[in-house]
């Protein structure tokens, strides 16, 4: 019976050792042919941008071609759903954002897909403040015009997003509740066309990435009321935060790199030190930081416990919201 029990732990030991090994050799070998980047949103938006940033450079120091694909669609369901079905190999990764891999569980009745269970957390790339632009023949100048506006007008200012369940959503719902003002919000197909339609005056006003709305606000196309970070970034020290009239409010977006669960350890710890030198590069930092984006690298239990933390910081701001997407 004991030396049956000792071939049993001899033969499980063996089981042990193969799976390690296996997972080792994979990680050896990894890559041997192209990485797909799979971004949950509309091409032209920050996540896209920041993707090809890292694309780019990842390219050069891994030896095989980083492709971006773009998969918009259902708050960024569509793309996300896509990368958590697919081979946990390492060749099919995800861009996730604040709203795919946190506010989403909250947000729709059904996901196809479970965000904390079905994907495995590599490393937070960026984290980077929204921005508060207004159709600049709105009387609006500054936050405490905006309270005061929508006050005097209630239910009557249109908010354009880059989607429901995005940053860009939450930002104003999180307004909406610490300012006591009801603003209805309009949900776009990506940040641009929901900033042409406040340029054109089909919508009043949005919260949006500081990088795509930049080059509109210096053309005059759009007012710049604030910040939606803690504090004023430092790509745009002109313009304040919003706490700084509403005292306790911040919205920080953020985007990260997944893979799907199951891929093995050796693999995501290289793809997390790929990105991380990526971000180490001064000319990618100069390119993000000019953009108001904050390159991370956090190592993947971080940003798994990152994830987690964000998740649960949300789901009340969306129930109290009273949004909800079937």
């Amino acid at each position: 019976m004991c030396r049956r029990l000792l071939r049993a732990l001899g033969a499980c030991a063996l089981a042990v050792g193969a799976a390690a090994s296996s997972a080792a050799g994979a990680a050896e070998a990894y890559p041997s042919k192209p990485i797909r980047f799979v971004v949950p949103a509309a091409a032209g938006g920050p996540t896209e941008i920041v993707t090809r940033l890292l694309a780019e450079r990842m390219t050069q120091s891994m030896g095989v071609t980083v492709i971006v694909e773009a998969k918009p669609g259902a708050g960024g369901n569509i793309g996300a759903d896509a990368v958590a079905k697919a081979a946990p190999d390492g060749y099919t990764i995800l861009m996730g954002t604040i709203g795919t891999n946190a506010i989403n569980q909250t947000l729709y009745k059904a996901m196809p897909f479970q965000p904390l269970k079905d994907f495995t957390a590599v490393t937070q790339v960026v984290s980077y403040p929204l921005v508060v632009v207004v159709n600049p023949k709105l009387p609006i100048h500054s936050v405490a015009d905006l309270i005061a506006y929508a006050k005097a007008h209630p239910g009557k200012l249109n908010r354009a997003s880059g989607g429901s369940g995005t940053s860009m959503h939450m930002s104003g719902e999180l307004f909406n509740e610490m300012a006591g003002v009801q603003m209805q919000h309009i949900p776009y197909k990506g940040s641009l066309p929901a900033l042409t339609d406040v340029i054109g005056g089909q919508a009043d006003l949005a919260f949006d990435s500081l990088v795509i709305a930049q080059p509109l606000i210096k053309a005059g196309k759009l007012r710049a009321i604030a910040v939606t970070g803690p504090e004023r970034s430092p790509a745009a020290p002109d313009i304040p935060a919003v706490a700084e009239t509403l005292p306790g409010y911040a919205m920080t977006s953020w985007i990260g790199v997944f893979a799907p669960a199951g891929t093995p350890r050796p693999i995501v710890d290289r793809l997390q030190q790929e990105i991380a030198r990526a971000l180490a590069d001064p000319r990618v930092r100069e390119q993000l930081q000019s953009q108001a984006a904050d390159p991370v690298a956090s190592t993947p239990d971080d940003f798994a416990r990152f994830t987690a933390d964000e998740t649960e910081k949300w789901a009340p701001v969306v129930k109290a919201s009273g949004a909800s997407v079937s």
